[in-house]
């Protein structure tokens, strides 16, 4: 029976590879590091605020400026990326912050 149990988890362990991966982006000295990430479809990034005493979101204008909630200093957000394509952002309260997320098939 354990044999048995053992190939039916090694038939499933191709599945898990499909999996999206998380790429994380720091916020820093009012700058996101790095500025700009390369993804592929369903793989998400996650924004992590390093500073020591202000908060920051992620917005992206060119999707009627979908917002993320504020980030306090050591949170985080994070967002799937389901299509192709290129993702430019700001932060909310700082625009002058800028990065992007391009996403690949």
């Amino acid at each position: 029976m354990r044999q048995g149990w053992a190939l039916a988890v090694l038939a499933l362990a191709p599945f898990a590879v499909l999996a999206g991966q998380t790429v994380e982006v720091g916020i820093e000295n009012y700058k996101f590091s790095p500025p700009e990430v390369t993804i592929r479809v369903g793989d998400t990034v996650k924004w992590t605020n390093r500073e020591k005493r202000t908060s920051h979101s992620v917005v992206f204008p060119q999707e009627g400026g979908l917002e993320s909630e504020r980030m306090f200093p050591d949170e985080s957000w994070q967002r799937e990326f389901l299509k192709a394509g290129r993702y430019d952002y700001t932060c909310g309260p700082h625009p002058e912050m800028k990065g992007a997320v391009i996403v690949r098939e």
